[in-house]
């Protein structure tokens, strides 16, 4: 089964004529699940509903998605700031539908320029038909997807975004596997707590499976886990191991920041230069964190973060730097050091 997520910024009329409507919440999903010479291939819609009076929904989506769709409906600020936030995640690959209110009329080619000074140039823009953007998505998910099993085979990074208690299972934990794998009854630790338990059992579109990869949507229900251990930015990893057959102790998926050196690439159409004193917000992995600029040098700052922020050891993303009263709100990406 191969998973793309799309982060997706459209109406809700566009997202459910190519998908069908799942969790309807702060970021809305959509699902369509089809069966190919006996694989199953899933294009999976993630919406933030609220965007853009509220970023880190959006944030989130980009630190889950492989692709994007955007629908044109206007040239104006909130899209200049979608077309940097897409840019500064790395997602190069992505549709774009022109679409203006009734009465409207929008230049194709203007929205093209803003595209490629965004660095969004291949990107491509489609007609309004769900059925035709569900084909051209199927064909970016055959692109992508050499990547998305190579991701398989990282260490289990898996963030939570929900946890409840189930009648009759017990602690469940809800999250996208970002990296990895984890399996039924893997050992697990949560951090920051630093708590312990095993997978009990694992659920992936309303289905029992014994394993969950990188890309998937997983339910797992957990085993002599604290619920004291579980907070709104837990992030599940596989704990230290000694592998015995090379004698190798193999480290944990991520390292912890408590302040970090950010060499920042100032996002396009950003005007604003950060200073001593800014506080800013980082978004990775699902973690939307808070900082405070201590040095400037040029485009290299060191930020100490009011909470612990957990960077992938392998093949680290883009970390998304955000500062809420700029315009655009995304001031640049880079992939962070920890602070000596």
């Amino acid at each position: 089964m191969v998973v793309l997520n799309i982060a997706v910024i459209a109406t809700d009329d566009l997202a459910k004529s190519i998908a069908k409507p799942a969790d309807q919440r702060d970021v809305h999903t959509y699902v369509h699940k089809e069966m190919v010479a006996g694989n199953t291939r899933i294009l999976s819609l993630i919406r933030p509903a609220k965007y853009p009076e509220r970023l880190p929904p959006f944030l989130n989506a980009l630190s889950t998605a492989q692709v994007g769709v955007i629908e044109v409906t206007a040239i104006d600020a909130t899209l200049g700031e979608a077309l940097v936030a897409f840019a500064s995640a790395g997602i190069e690959r992505g549709l774009a539908v022109i679409n203006p209110s009734e009465g409207g009329w929008i230049d194709e080619e203007q929205v093209g320029m803003l595209f490629k000074q965004a660095g969004l140039g291949q990107w491509t823009f489609e007609k309004n038909d769900g059925v035709h953007l569900r084909e051209q998505l199927f064909k970016l998910m055959a692109e992508c997807e050499p990547d998305l099993l190579a991701n398989a085979d990282n260490p289990l990074v898996l963030p939570v975004d929900q946890y409840f208690n189930v009648k009759g299972i017990g602690l469940v934990a809800i999250g996208y596997v970002q990296a990895g794998m984890v399996n039924v009854h893997d050992e697990l630790m949560l951090l920051p707590a630093n708590g312990s338990g095993t997978a009990k059992s694992l659920q992936v579109m309303d289905d029992d499976v014994a394993s969950a990869v990188a890309g998937d949507r997983v339910g797992l229900a957990l085993r002599n886990v604290k619920e004291e251990h579980l907070t709104g930015s837990t992030i599940i990893v596989h704990p230290v191991r000694e592998d015995k057959h090379t004698n190798t102790t193999i480290p944990l998926s991520v390292n912890q920041h408590t302040s970090s050196v950010v060499n920042l690439k100032v996002s396009p159409f950003q005007k604003r230069v950060l200073a001593v004193g800014d506080v800013v917000h980082a978004s990775v992995d699902l973690q939307f964190v808070v900082g405070r600029i201590t040095e400037v040098d040029g485009t290299k700052l060191t930020i100490t973060w009011e909470s612990p922020l957990f960077i992938r050891v392998n093949n680290a993303p883009p970390v998304l730097i955000a500062q809420l009263d700029s315009s655009p709100r995304i001031m640049g990406s880079s992939v962070l050091e920890n602070a000596s």
